[in-house]
This record gives C-alpha cells, sequence and structure tokens, in this order.
C-alpha cells in the first residue's frame, strides 16, 4: 500500500482538465526559485507560463506514451516498449521519422498511477470518438493516447502540396473510441474550432494543429489568378474540404500582421503623417 502526501491534495498543484483516464494538473507557480531567477519566475506566472503535467489512472487498462515523458509510476502497473518485433521497430521507427514522433512509445498497463514530466506546453484531452475518421495531428503534439488506439500514417497527395502549405508530408492520425493528450502551442481557450458539414474552410498558413481525418487536405491560391493573389496581398492558403473539424490555433508565434496600424503606429499619431 502506497501513501500519497502532498500529490492530490497539494494547494499548489491543481487540476484543470480530466477525460478518460487523463487528468491535467497545473503548477500555480514555481516555488523553487532562487534570487537570480525570481524576476523572471514572477512575471512567468502572471503571463500562465506554467509547468502542467498529465497524471494517468490505470484501471486494469492501458496507455501509450511518447518516449521518456514517463516521471514516475506507482502500483501494479508494468512498463513494456511497445515493440513486438524487429519488423515492427523498423515500421515505428519509419513512422517516427516521418511524422516527427518517437520511433516507440512505451506501453503501461495494469492499475495504479502514471505520472508524465512536466512541460510549459498546454495539454488537451481529446475524445477520439467525437473525431469521425480518425483525429490528424500537426507534427509534435502527440503525448498519449489509450493503448489500444491505432495508428495510421496520413501522407499528402504530392509533395508540392505539402511545401506550399507549410505542412509537413506525413501525419500522425489517431483512430479509436478512447482519448489522446497532445501537447498545443496555445490554451484551449485560444483555440478555434471549426465544424465542417459539407463545406470549405480555407487557412492562411500552418495554424491548423488537428483535423478530422475525413477532410480533403489542399492548398490553393487565394484568387484565381496569381495577378489577383498580388492584389489581395495573400498567396497559397491551407483547404480543408467535407465534413469534419478542425482545431486552429490563431495566435501561434508569426501570425501577427505586419505593417501599418501596428501599436507602434498607432501610439504615435504622428508617425501616420506625410512630411
Amino acid at each position: 500500500m502506497i501513501q500519497y502526501k502532498n500529490i492530490f491534495n497539494n494547494p499548489n498543484m491543481i487540476c484543470i482538465a480530466q477525460g478518460g483516464m487523463y487528468y491535467v494538473y497545473e503548477h500555480q507557480e514555481d516555488l523553487s526559485v532562487s534570487p537570480a531567477n525570481a524576476n523572471m519566475s514572477y512575471f512567468m506566472k502572471k503571463m500562465n507560463v506554467r509547468k502542467r503535467q498529465v497524471l494517468i489512472a490505470l484501471n486494469e487498462s492501458a496507455v501509450k506514451i511518447q518516449a521518456g515523458a514517463m516521471q514516475w509510476m506507482s502500483g501494479a502497473v508494468k512498463a513494456d516498449s511497445g515493440v513486438t518485433g524487429v519488423g515492427n521497430f523498423l515500421g515505428k521507427m519509419a513512422r517516427g521519422i516521418a511524422t516527427g514522433e518517437s520511433a516507440s512509445k512505451p506501453r503501461y498497463s495494469g492499475t495504479g498511477y502514471v505520472m508524465l514530466e512536466p512541460t510549459y506546453h498546454f495539454l488537451l484531452v481529446e475524445d477520439l470518438s467525437t473525431w469521425e475518421g480518425g483525429m490528424v495531428l500537426d507534427d509534435g503534439l502527440f503525448l498519449a493516447c489509450d493503448a489500444d488506439t491505432r495508428e495510421t500514417i496520413v501522407r499528402r497527395k504530392n509533395v508540392a502540396t505539402a511545401v506550399l502549405g507549410g505542412e509537413g508530408i506525413f501525419n500522425l492520425c489517431l483512430q479509436g473510441k478512447g482519448h489522446a493528450v497532445l501537447e498545443s502551442p496555445v490554451p484551449r481557450e485560444e483555440i478555434f474550432e471549426f465544424e465542417l458539414q459539407d463545406d470549405v474552410l480555407k487557412i492562411d498558413g500552418n495554424m491548423a494543429i488537428a483535423w478530422s481525418a475525413t477532410l480533403n487536405f489542399s492548398v490553393e491560391r487565394v484568387t484565381k489568378s496569381l495577378m489577383g493573389s498580388a492584389v489581395a496581398k495573400e498567396g497559397f492558403v491551407n483547404t480543408y474540404r467535407g465534413t469534419g473539424r478542425v482545431l486552429m490555433a490563431p495566435t501561434l508565434t508569426g501570425t501577427l500582421q505586419s505593417g501599418r496600424n501596428s501599436p507602434e503606429d498607432t501610439a504615435n499619431p504622428e508617425s501616420s503623417l506625410v512630411h
């Protein structure tokens, strides 16, 4: 028997999300600071830069996690590499290289707890049963999922489409009825969600972090002609057609519009005058 102290009753570590066997804990502030980094730690707390961890509660169940993500585990929990043979390992390695994920995803099964390493990323718990056809992920988002979740690789129809759209040629697709945990670059409060029903969504840039496998992805010009695109100051856009969902991170670094009417311009009215 194990007694857990200062874990589930820690006032500085609050559970902010839950889905299936996954619990997302957020450290409200970094208490292990020194005089050298106290100033930075103070402003990190104010700007919601906080450490977050996933606790997995296993009950005669199993989970797959990103390699190296486990921090501690307790109870009757067994771990294995998730590799069943040489051929299986080579296949997983090829898939990992293509999608930017780890070659193998360790499997933990039994009854007990598995805590994952802290991260400054924002953690999303997604119910895969709500993603008809499966959920396609942008590179590097995967953290954990139920062990019976099926992993497949989605390949772009052509290399030019992937390059022009700022996406990779291959993406990991998760299919099943369980849950998955994603490491998002933005919090859920900033994520736009689109539900398409035989419709079209066009995004200027690589801001879609997940989308339904039922959607048809392509890259298109904003207007029919190159001259029109030049006049509109827009080039190619990522286009999603069909029926499904798209999660978009509109506040990713690099999405800020450049040019006039920036904070610097509006702060100084004289800067807009012609001399």
